[in-house]
């Protein structure tokens, strides 16, 4: 008999990760991965790298709504091969997507986007800093 590891959460935990894949603005969506990005700051703009091998351009759709940037699309199958009783699929395959909350300094109307050897690159210029107003005070008398 084998010994089975009790994890109360574990059932909820599970639901709480599908649930976060589920929801594509707004719309219940299913999708197969999500790929590994790397998200730096910069001076002047933000930049995402995504590792998305294998998908074509035209098959990425990036949006942007509300303050939040979305990177969908998907990588389509190839022919596989089967061999006497046995078969070995590592790569994944099937659509993808990835939301990311922007603040309030990234440039929505400049974002541009770039795929080179199976990374997309995107970046997001931020907004001219607005500088405080200042406001004098004049004595007055009464």
């Amino acid at each position: 008999m084998a010994i089975v590891r009790y994890e109360p959460w574990g059932l909820l935990s599970q639901l709480q990760r599908e649930l976060e894949r589920s929801t594509v603005e707004g719309s219940t969506a299913t999708a197969e991965w999500a790929p590994a990005v790397d998200i730096k700051e910069e001076a002047d703009k933000f930049v995402i790298h995504a590792d998305i091998p294998g998908v074509k351009p035209e098959d990425i759709d990036i949006s942007m709504h509300d303050g939040v940037l979305t990177i969908k699309g998907e990588k389509k199958t190839e022919a596989k091969t089967e061999n006497t009783g046995y078969k070995r699929v590592e790569r994944t395959y099937g659509s993808f997507y990835r939301r990311f909350s922007l603040p309030d300094t990234a440039n929505a109307d400049a974002i541009s986007a770039a795929s080179k050897h199976g990374v997309l690159e995107v970046v997001i210029p931020k907004r001219e800093a607005v500088q405080p107003k200042k406001i004098s005070v004049t004595a007055t008398e009464s």
